[in-house]
């Protein structure tokens, strides 16, 4: 009989509401993701006690899978990253494993002790990459395996390497993998590069980190910088804004309960003797949960360290504003490969299984990684690459801008109200097309120069001019329901401002004035959203359609969305 199955029903409504929605409707986060991990559980960088046991893997379809995970040994003090996300917490069993997170050139040591039941036998860690400086007893409880030195049930085995090359890194069990690794054995080692990165990187100006005048002059807060360092590795061109680590995998259930059963039946055998082992068949493979660290959608946009999954604290759940630089950290922990597509824009890959990959004419200033639209994930490999979204080609004005003149305090005909400063913002472009010259632009900073006041409709409503791209329908025909296209339009009241006034009350008679080209409606999930954000959603998922089910029931498995936002609203991922 399986343990009680405590998720939290409510967390999901919005998310399974986004799904019904096109890419460009806007919806309200409800947490978002980083890299959080653990520096050491032992009061001293890169020194990790580790445990391995059995526990319970929460599911969208109800269903608690049983599984085996690496966690944080009993009464080890884990000293968790980034520091602002709240409630950390590393149980002694998760999946994927506590994602250690080390400095480039340090002595990392692991120690190990094998918690499994006991007729699971032995189990280990690869450290793919790593080049160990740790010798293996080859002792009862310290044998050498074929691929590891391992630990007999009860014992503790010590692993120690350093951290060559920064980058991201798996680890997962290097002990009768096609079992153990399928059972949830493995997890993410994140090496950083030396002091951060090349020092041109803390000068970045593509985020909002340290912009304290910003609340008093615009009332915008200040972000907290959730980055784990300013680059990904010893290089200029690897500088970023913000970072995500995603971790593929998948699980075959029929395997899991044959190992769950096999263990029940040999409760209290001793091991090395006869009958105490398992033999699980995992062929045929017919795996049907598709996971992203450990979660399937829409779980996996649930916050980091959510109650209703105590063995899956990571989440997925990307977000970001126009122009910042985006580092995707991805692992494939599986048997299969994974192709996936995030919505939006390519990836550039900076490097692959911590090997930067450099232009061969100038490697000192340029890289030579290709630009993905699907960023393939073969199993037990892993890529760093850089993801951005600035809107820059769409061929209309995304944040509502337009060069008709104010008209007073009541909107009409060709005007929007005085009170509405971000109507005329103005669009300087730097050398690249993008206005980032004037610092305090921050309502539409890094928005696309050349698509400046461009309406997207051809003969929209109210003060802007004809010669857009598309024709979205009336605001008040819903013919496919009230969530029928959202806006395509970032920021605050911009669906508003570049399609139709607002009507206003004409003072003193508390009555709307009937204005004509003035409207109350807006798209649903525009009034559905807080009034400070109003950003876009995009799907990021699995290219395989099978991958983006759970238990072949669409949506789930491997899907999530992108939200980006505009700089008025400040991202806080401290959960």
């Amino acid at each position: 009989m399986r343990p009680m199955n405590m998720q939290n029903p409510t967390s999901k409504t919005k998310l399974l509401l986004a799904l019904t929605v096109a890419i460009t409707l806007l919806l309200t986060p409800a947490a978002f993701a980083a890299a959080p991990g653990i520096t050491s559980t032992a009061g001293t960088a890169g020194t990790f006690n580790l445990t391995v046991q059995d526990g319970y893997l929460n599911q969208p379809d109800g269903e608690a899978v049983y599984s085996w995970g690496y966690g944080c040994a009993t009464g080890s003090t884990p000293n968790f990253v980034p520091k602002a996300i709240n409630g950390a917490f590393c149980n002694t069993m998760q999946v994927p494993g506590p994602t250690m997170v080390v400095t480039e050139g340090m002595t990392v040591t692991i120690n190990l002790t094998n918690n499994l039941p006991t007729a699971a036998g032995n189990t280990s860690i690869l450290f793919p990459g790593f080049q160990l400086t740790s010798t293996c007893a080859n002792s009862a409880t310290n044998p050498q395996g074929l691929l590891a030195c391992e630990a007999t049930p009860g014992a503790t085995v010590t692993y120690t390497f350093v951290a060559s090359s920064p980058g991201t890194h798996p680890y997962y069990s290097g002990t009768q993998g096609d079992l153990q690794i399928e059972m949830g054995l493995y997890g993410a080692v994140i090496v950083l590069p030396t002091g951060g990165g090349p020092a041109s990187c803390n000068t970045t100006n593509t985020n909002l980190y340290g912009k304290t005048t910003y609340l008093s002059t615009l009332g915008i807060p200040e972000e907290s910088d959730f980055r784990l360092a300013h680059a990904a590795y010893d290089h200029p061109k690897s500088c970023y804004d913000r970072e995500y680590l995603f971790q593929w995998a998948e699980m075959d259930t029929r395997i899991h309960r044959q190992a769950q059963a096999q263990v029940l039946a040999k409760v209290g055998c001793t091991a090395g003797m006869p009958g105490c082992n398992l033999d699980v068949q995992t062929e045929p493979y017919h795996p049907a949960y598709f996971l992203i660290n450990g979660r399937s959608m829409p779980d996996l946009m649930d916050p980091n360290y959510a109650y209703e999954y105590p063995h899956q604290p990571y989440n997925g759940n990307p977000h970001i504003h126009p122009g910042e630089l985006l580092l995707v950290r991805t692992i494939g922990q599986g048997r299969w490969q994974h192709p996936y597509h995030e919505h939006a824009n390519h990836v550039r890959i900076l490097g692959r299984d911590g090997n930067l990959i450099l232009s061969p004419t100038n490697p000192t200033t340029s890289l030579a990684g290709v630009l993905m639209f699907n960023t393939d994930t073969t199993p037990g490999e892993s890529f760093d690459g850089i993801f951005y979204f600035t809107g820059r080609g769409l061929n209309w004005d995304p944040y509502g801008h337009h060069p008709a003149p104010d008209v007073g305090t009541s909107p009409g005909p060709g005007g929007t109200p005085a009170n509405d400063p971000e109507a005329h913002l103005a669009c300087t472009p730097d050398v690249n097309g993008y206005n980032t010259l004037n610092g305090t632009a921050v309502l539409n900073y890094y928005e696309w120069c050349q698509d400046h006041n461009k309406p997207i409709q051809v003969n929209p409503f109210g003060d802007v001019g004809s010669g857009g791209p598309a024709t979205f329908p009336d605001p008040d025909v819903f013919t496919n329901g009230a969530w029928y296209g959202g806006t395509p339009y970032l920021g605050p009241d911009a669906s508003l401002r570049a399609a139709m006034p607002t009507c206003t009350t004409a003072a003193g008679t508390g009555t709307q004035t009937p204005l004509t080209n003035c409207t109350t409606l807006q798209p649903s999930n525009v009034q559905a959203n807080p009034a400070n954000e109003r950003g876009w959603a995009f799907m990021w998922h699995s290219h395989n359609e099978r991958e983006i089910t759970t238990n072949n029931v669409f949506p789930g498995g491997m899907l999530m969305m992108l939200l980006v936002d505009t700089r008025e609203f400040a991202i806080d991922e401290s959960q």
